[in-house]
């Protein structure tokens, strides 16, 4: 289900049954989970992720006492999602499904489902320009050291939109996030779930206007100066400058985590936390 609440009290307005039949073998789920969930920049919608049946609903909330509902078939396990660049487009992973779906919020229409390889995993995903095939978002994945590179520009580039351009390798499997800033040249991958500890307690950083260099590998744990623990780093996010991005270290809960923080312009530690 999903819950509609009042924005400033958070007061619960209206839950919303999300039950159905999948899109696939139109099969009846008896509790499919939501997903992500994100606002529309082009009508008063929400974008709905259900997870197990595969649908995407645009939940316009203009009256919420006669809800009005579209429904657009996509691909199963639904999972995480972002938008392109110009905030049209919402690209989002069918992870099981080893697809990305593209959802059109100006014409609230699927425009493409996309083959990727194994369990997409794109948290937000990120946006940049190629230097061949312009405007491109990235995924990475769990079950594969690839990140896929789609191009997102049907009106500038339309012999390549919605279709997978370019595949880097990076430095193994279990990546959950990859993160760039408008302001930046580097795309940075995380390896949280690689069972190797030396991928999985470091990071990789491309530079997207030479991305036949390959990556560089950051030892983020190693700077961090932990004891024990898995030291697992995670989820890159950018401040608002886009100077500095600060990564997550992740150990158990008897163990010591930190946050470690790095100068985006020269890939340095500057600060543990």
């Amino acid at each position: 289900q999903y819950v509609i609440m009042d924005g400033d009290t958070l007061e619960p307005l209206k839950i919303v049954s999300t039950r159905g039949m999948t899109v696939d073998t139109q099969e009846y789920h008896p509790e499919p989970r939501v997903a992500a969930i994100v606002a529309s920049h082009k009508h008063p919608e929400f974008i709905v992720n259900v997870k197990e049946t595969g649908k995407i609903l645009l939940v316009n909330y203009e009256d919420i006492d006669n809800l009005s509902v579209t429904t657009i078939p996509a691909a199963r396990f639904l999972h995480d999602g972002g938008w392109d660049s110009t905030h049209r487009y919402f690209l989002t992973a069918a992870n099981k499904s080893n697809k990305i779906a593209v959802v059109d919020s100006q014409n609230r229409s699927l425009a493409a489902l996309i083959d990727a390889t194994e369990i997409p995993h794109p948290g937000r995903g990120a946006n940049f320009r190629h230097p061949k095939y312009g405007p491109v978002w990235a995924t990475s994945a769990l079950g594969n050291d690839h990140i896929t590179l789609i191009a997102t520009d049907p009106a500038g580039n339309p012999e390549h939109a919605w279709k997978v351009v370019e595949i880097l390798k990076g430095q193994g499997g279990g990546s959950l996030f990859v993160k760039t800033h408008p302001r930046s040249s580097n795309l940075w991958v995380d390896t949280p779930l690689n069972p190797d500890e030396k991928i999985s307690q470091s990071i990789a950083v491309y530079d997207v206007n030479n991305l036949d260099k390959g990556f560089e590998v950051l030892p983020i744990a190693e700077w961090a100066g932990l004891g024990e623990g898995p030291k697992r780093v995670v989820q890159p996010e950018y401040n608002q400058a886009g100077d500095e991005v600060w990564f997550s270290v992740w150990s158990g809960k008897e163990q010591e985590s930190a946050v470690v923080v790095v100068d985006d312009k020269t890939r340095k530690l500057k600060k543990v936390i």
